[in-house]
Parts: C-alpha cells; sequence; structure tokens
C-alpha cells in the first residue's frame, strides 16, 4: 500500500509539473482594436490560403531543428507592406508557441496581419489580427485603405474596469470590453481613431472621409 502511494504522489508531481510547463509556453496576447493591428503591423494582406507544409528554418541552441508551419497563400490585395506580393506565410507549430491554424482550401479568404523577417519572409501569431473577409464590417474595410493609416499616431487605450479614462488629447479610450464584454464590439467594428485639426484625436464613423474638425462621434 505504502508503495502504490508513493507511485501516485510521483505520478501527481509529474502532472503537475507538466502542467506548469504547459501553462509557462501558452500563449498569452493582450487584446488589440483592429486600427492598432494594422498600425503595428509590417504587413496587411487580403489572401486565401492554398496550401501548407511543416519546414524547418534552422536550429536551436541545442542543435535541434526549428520546425514552423509555410502556408502557401494567393493575395488578393496588399493594403501595407513591402512591394512585392507575399505568397507564403509562417508561423509557428503549435498554439501553444501563438502557431495560427487556417483554413487551407483556398475558398476562405482572410484579412491577416503580421511582422516581416530579416529574409523579407513573413511571419504571423496568435497575436496579430485574423479575420476571416466575410465577418469584416463595412466599416473595418473601407478603412484598411486609408482610415486606420491617418490615425497610427493616435493611441487606443483598452478600458479593462470602470473608472478609466485617457491622458492624453492623442488617446482614444476603447470601452468594447467593459460595456459588451466582448473586444469586437461596435467600436472595434465600426469607429477608427483618427487625428483631428487640433492634434487630439477622437473616434470617427462615417463613410466618407472625415472633416478636419469633425465631431467625437459622426454617423453616416
Amino acid at each position: 500500500m505504502s508503495c502504490t502511494m508513493n507511485n501516485c504522489l510521483v505520478a501527481l508531481s509529474i502532472l503537475f509539473l507538466w502542467r506548469v510547463e504547459e501553462m509557462a509556453e501558452a500563449c498569452s496576447c493582450s487584446p488589440a482594436h483592429p486600427q492598432q493591428a494594422f498600425c503595428n503591423s509590417d504587413v496587411v494582406i487580403r489572401a486565401k490560403v492554398v496550401g501548407m507544409q511543416e519546414v524547418e528554418s534552422g536550429n536551436d541552441v541545442y542543435g535541434n531543428p526549428i520546425k514552423r508551419i509555410r502556408f502557401d497563400v494567393k493575395q488578393i490585395k496588399m493594403f501595407k507592406g513591402p512591394t512585392q506580393d507575399i505568397d507564403a506565410i509562417y508561423t509557428a507549430p503549435t498554439s501553444a508557441v501563438c502557431g495560427v491554424t487556417l483554413d487551407t482550401n483556398g475558398k476562405k479568404e482572410y484579412l491577416i496581419t503580421g511582422k516581416l523577417e530579416t529574409d523579407g519572409t513573413m511571419h504571423i501569431t496568435l497575436c496579430d489580427f485574423i479575420e476571416q473577409w466575410e465577418a469584416l464590417s463595412a466599416m473595418q474595410k473601407k478603412s484598411l485603405t486609408q482610415r486606420y493609416e491617418t490615425g497610427c499616431d493616435c493611441r487606443i487605450i483598452r478600458c479593462t474596469s470602470i473608472p478609466c479614462m485617457i491622458n492624453s488629447p492623442t488617446e482614444c479610450l476603447w470601452t468594447d470590453w467593459v460595456i459588451e464584454k466582448t473586444v469586437n464590439g461596435e467600436q472595434a467594428k465600426h469607429f477608427a481613431c483618427i487625428k483631428r485639426s487640433d492634434d487630439s484625436c477622437a473616434w470617427y464613423r462615417g463613410s466618407v472621409p472625415p472633416r478636419k474638425d469633425f465631431l467625437d462621434i459622426e454617423d453616416p
């Protein structure tokens, strides 16, 4: 009985250590407004994924091969990025290290934001803004061509609990989480934080380019 108990304690200890290691490796990201994702990304494209394969990209410090997933993509439009088209996107092999899973049948169109590596390849993680194109609002799609870019000098502050406030006139308070309990609420879907003529920033909603001096909220 004593031996059985010892075995149980050893098994539980191993399980605990495995869970601690798993949690330490888990991917953790801070939610970002689509405009923030656009401004902070090196590349923003609309594309279809047409293939996938596991590839090796060098070795780690112990000499073990570093594996990555390569998505072959068909670029439809580039909103931000290099002059050449993107035909491949790389990500980590598992979600535990922020790897992304995408549909590879070539039927779904995605909006994909990501970073450029030093070798010119595009890399994406779960922390990037990646969404099916048909799921985007009309405002989000229009903002990709110019509106988000005009607000890149502004700063969007995410409100996580009440009270919350801005500390600078160049900031916009993002309240989707406290009001709707989602980061994909009204402000994310229908508003952009844009600089005004006095260099302050404010939320803008509209189907036409904003006037030089507009109200904080403007309906179409």
